[in-house]
């Protein structure tokens, strides 16, 4: 390992504490080593802006900074244990390359908000991300919406119930989805402001150019108080945490619907090839395995939400404690982010099999609409309940599914389903994305 930045003569480093320490900590640093450089460049400019750096200095350090970046995207620069962390291994590179100028860009910053802007940095990414995902499930479901609509059992309690349709189905995740990459949105506005330049949590004794740092990153706002920056760490990523687990929600329901719904027993749906595996030792077996992980992959996020929050009882200040946040944030975002984009091309490939699902409404799904039809021809509507419950499979005789959902008039049922509304719902978000790049 590289000298520590912290050392200080006399004191002896003990080899096993310093793994301890350190653990994969230098290897989650990779996913936020590119956004590192991005803010120790602002940094560099920030400097230069209030007289602590010249001209040359300042150009001689982003240009090694550049460098730097291109390095690790093509792998001639790997961070590994040979550095403490990668806010460490940016230092040394620098002062590797350029002597006393290098060792001047930690000025006035601490690594506390080093990671604390790297982070942020990596989690608009994220959100972004995660905005985009949800806008093409959403996308991929209001297409199928509007292209298909056969007839299908719907379930309370696990129970047969009422007539659905394949496009009221398709029609509900899309607007989950349409919320989940608003909520994305909202989220990223929440959390896009800049904490470089808070230092340890107290600031410095130099008149930094915060405001040219936050232009200069992208992002909306200042964090103003330092104390509230490092309070902040663990409270954002908790936020981006449940806009994801909120999408993984949806999922993990969608998924059930499929795993239900691809059995022998209900044999409603087909499932592209690509998304089946077989049996180790049963050849007749054509398993659903990626349904069952896309139902499974909320456990991780979840997991990484309760340990996130586990950490975050503490004082104020900067704890070492907030260290193992990155773990459960990465693990969590790489988890849920790849499940979810798998979801637009399975939407938009599941086969409905119509008669199988036609066989599969009974008489007595047609109740409900026996006894809205006479409470609407004026009999009380408990006293319709009564009868309808009592002849329920007689007076469903004779009625067809198509009839049922052409009857379904109430606002987002079978006959309204109000897509265009939808559409416009999920155009507005398109559009938004688009300005705020």
């Amino acid at each position: 390992m590289s000298d520590l930045l912290w050392k200080k003569d006399g004191v002896r480093i003990d080899a096993r504490i310093m793994r301890f320490l350190a653990g994969d900590d230098v290897l989650l640093d990779r996913e936020f080593f590119l956004h590192d450089i991005v803010a120790s460049a602002a940094h560099v400019g920030g400097l230069q802006r209030i007289g602590l750096l010249d001209a040359d200095e300042a150009g001689a350090l982003r240009r090694e900074l550049d460098a730097l970046a291109d390095d690790f995207r093509v792998g001639r620069f790997v961070l590994d244990d040979r550095h403490e962390d990668g806010h460490s291994a940016i230092e040394a590179r620098l002062t590797e390359r350029l002597g006393d100028v290098g060792r001047k860009v930690h000025t006035g910053r601490s690594r506390n908000d080093q990671i604390l802007v790297a982070t942020r940095l990596w989690l608009k990414d994220r959100l972004v991300e995660l905005a985009a995902q949800c806008r093409a499930i959403a996308a991929s479901s209001l297409d199928r919406a509007g292209h298909e609509s056969l007839p299908l059992p719907g379930y309370t309690h696990l129970q047969r119930a009422v007539v659905s349709s394949t496009a009221m189905w398709f029609a509900g995740f899309a607007e989950a989805f349409i919320d989940n990459a608003a909520r994305a949105a909202q989220t990223l506005a929440w959390i896009d402001a800049n904490p470089l330049g808070t230092a340890a949590g107290y600031g410095v004794n130099l008149p930094l150019d915060r405001d040219y740092t936050t232009a200069t990153l992208g992002f909306a706002r200042l964090q103003i108080s330092p104390i509230y920056a490092q309070l902040s760490r663990g409270k954002f990523e908790l936020a981006a945490i449940e806009a994801l687990a909120s999408a993984l929600l949806d999922l993990r329901r969608l998924a059930w619907d499929l795993s239900l719904f691809t059995t022998a027993e209900f044999g409603f749906v087909t499932l592209p090839p690509e998304y089946v595996t077989g049996s180790s030792i049963m050849p007749n077996k054509r398993n659903p395995d990626v349904i069952e992980l896309l139902r499974a992959s909320y456990a991780t996020v979840a997991a990484a939400r309760t340990e996130i929050e586990q950490l975050l009882s503490l004082p104020s200040g900067y704890q070492r404690d907030l260290q193992y946040s990155k773990g459960s944030l990465v693990h969590a975002f790489g988890h849920g982010l790849g499940a979810l984009a798998l979801l637009p091309d399975l939407l938009a490939r599941i086969v409905w099999n119509a008669p199988a699902m036609r066989a599969a409404i009974d008489p007595a799904m047609y109740a409900t609409d026996v006894a809205i039809e006479q409470a609407a021809a004026g009999v009380p509507f408990r006293e319709a309940y009564r009868r309808a419950a009592e002849t329920a499979s007689a007076t469903g005789q004779g009625r067809t599914p198509e009839a049922s959902l052409a009857a379904r008039v109430s606002p987002g049922a079978a006959a309204d389903l109000r897509l265009p509304v939808l559409r416009e719902r999920l155009a507005s978000l398109d559009a938004a994305d688009r300005t705020s790049r």
